[in-house]
C-alpha cells in the first residue's frame, strides 16, 4: 500500500491552524520539521520551543485522490501558504525499522562509541556506551555533545572525580565513568533527565548509585577535579560562581552548548577564576575548556 504525503510551510503563529487543516482533511499522522536550519536549544522543564518557520507534513490514505486532497487544501489555506505545498507518493514500508535504521554506532575520537541497543558494538575492545534516542537531550548527534565526548576520549578522567552538571540523558556521566572516573556526580533540574540517566546507567551495567544522580538541592555536591556542563550560554554565565566553587584548584572545566558568537561573553565571565584554554568548534557550536586557578584574581 502506498500513501500520499502533503507538506506545507508555515510561520510559528500559523502552526496550530496548519496542523488542524491537515487533520481535518484526514491526515493519519503529522510531522513537524525545521524549514530554515534554525537550532532549538535544550528547553527548560515545561517548555516546548518551536522553530520560527516550520514544515508540517501530513500522511494520507490513498483512498482519497491526490488531486482532491490538493484542491481541498488550497481552499482552506491562506494564499501565501498555497505556493509552499509539496506533494509526494510514499511506498509502504516497515516504519519502525526505517526509523531504527537512521541510528548507527558512532565513533567519537579514537576509542569511544555510542551504540543503539539494536546494533552490535563495532569494536568490543573500545569504550562502548549503549544509548537509544529518547526525550532527554544528549545522544551524541548534536555537535555540543559530540565535542564533549571527543574531549573525554582524548582526555579520559582516569581516577578523577567528575561532576556532570545538566546531565540530560546521562551520556557524558556514563562516558566519564566508563573512561575510569573514580566518582561521578550527575545533576539536572529536570526530573525527566534524572529518569533517563538512571535508565541509561542500568542499560550500561552501571549501578545508578555510582553516578549519584539527583536534583541540585537533593545532595551535597563536593568539588571535583573535572566539571562538565553542556547547557546554554545564559545559565553557564549565571552558574560561574557555583562552578568555580565546585572545581578543585588545578581542575578542568568543560563547557559546551555555546554558539560561536557567545564564546567571548563566556570567557569574560570565567576569566576571574579560570585560565581559559582551547576553544573547539563543530559547525556553529563551541566547546570551551579551562583550568581552575590556584589563586583567584
Amino acid at each position: 500500500m502506498a500513501w500520499w504525503q502533503l507538506s506545507v510551510r508555515c510561520d510559528e503563529q500559523e502552526l496550530e491552524k496548519t496542523e488542524d487543516i491537515l487533520l481535518e482533511l484526514g491526515a493519519l499522522c503529522l510531522t513537524i520539521s525545521d524549514a530554515e536550519d534554525q537550532p532549538i536549544y535544550e528547553p527548560l522543564p515545561g517548555h516546548t520551543p518551536m522553530w520560527s518557520k516550520s514544515i508540517v507534513t501530513g500522511l494520507f490514505d490513498q483512498k482519497q485522490t491526490l488531486e482532491s486532497l490538493y484542491d481541498d487544501l488550497v481552499k482552506k489555506l491562506p494564499e501565501h501558504q498555497v505556493s509552499s505545498i509539496q506533494e509526494q507518493e510514499l511506498e509502504d514500508q516497515v516504519w519502525e525499522r526505517a526509523y531504527l535504521d537512521q541510528f548507527k554506532p558512532t565513533l567519537f575520537g579514537k576509542n569511544l562509541w555510542i551504540c543503539p541497543s539494536w546494533h552490535q558494538p563495532v569494536d568490543n575492545q573500545a569504550c562502548n556506551i549503549i544509548l537509544d534516542p529518547g526525550i532527554a537531550f544528549g545522544t551524541g548527534a548534536h555537535p555540543t555533545t559530540a565535542l564533549c565526548l571527543e574531549h573525554l576520549d582524548q582526555n579520559p578522567p582516569t581516577g578523577k572525580t567528575v561532576i556532570d552538571y545538566g546531565c540530560g540523558s546521562g551520556i557524558l556521566a556514563i562516558a566519564a565513568y566508563k573512561l575510569g572516573a573514580s566518582h561521578v556526580t550527575s545533576i539536572d533540574i529536570d526530573p525527566q533527565a534524572l529518569t533517563a540517566t538512571t535508565s541509561n546507567a542500568e542499560r550500561n551495567g552501571i549501578d545508578p548509585k555510582d553516578l549519584h544522580i539527583s536534583l541540585p538541592e537533593q545532595q551535597t555536591i563536593h568539588p571535583a577535579e573535572v566539571l562538565i556542563a553542556n547547557i546554554l550560554s545564559g545559565p553557564l554565565i549565571n552558574l560561574e560562581p557555583l562552578f568555580a566553587s565546585l572545581t578543585l584548584p588545578g581542575g578542568t572545566l568543560l563547557l559546551s552548548g555555546i554558539l560561536i558568537e557567545q564564546v567571548e561573553s563566556i570567557q569574560q565571565a570565567y576569566q576571574k577564576h579560570f585560565e581559559m584554554d582551547a576553544v573547539k568548534i563543530k559547525e556553529e557550536w563551541c566547546c570551551i575548556t579551562a583550568t581552575r586557578k590556584i589563586q583567584d584574581l
